[in-house]
């Protein structure tokens, strides 16, 4: 295995692009790249039966379909979970957070960030509110 020297900003922004615990720095990085997911290793949610398009996060599954919004600095982002992720801007995304970064360029909490709605109801509610 080949070491490479990152700074703590980088640290911090492959963290925040992290989904889950069992995501490694590796599939951070090859996602980033384009390149197709290492074959050698098997997400656990993958293992999981869950609705066609649903996007599984820290262990909260969100329907496919489900709608997300957030303001910043004046503006209004919308996104959607379509095949699995979250998509915002037309970047599909693993965790809120990323894509929460991509909007503000800073390090976010995207559980504190976007707002959800599942598909065929009327109320939108903080993902937080989501987490056990």
């Amino acid at each position: 295995m080949n070491t490479i020297e990152i700074d703590f900003d980088v640290y911090k922004a492959l963290t925040l692009r992290r989904a889950a615990e069992d995501v490694t720095y590796n599939d951070v990085l090859r996602e980033m790249l384009g390149l197709s997911p290492n074959k050698s290793r098997t997400s656990s949610s993958a293992s999981e039966p869950h609705g066609q398009g649903d996007w599984i996060t820290k262990g909260v599954r969100f329907q496919g379909g489900t709608e997300f919004r957030a303001s910043y600095k004046g503006e209004n982002y919308y996104g959607k979970v379509e095949s699995g992720k979250l998509v915002v801007n037309g970047q599909r995304f693993d965790s809120p957070s990323a894509a929460a970064v991509a909007i503000t360029g800073n390090p976010v909490n995207g559980w504190t960030f976007w707002e959800c709605r599942a598909p065929g109801k009327s109320s939108w509610q903080m993902m937080k509110a989501l987490r056990k």
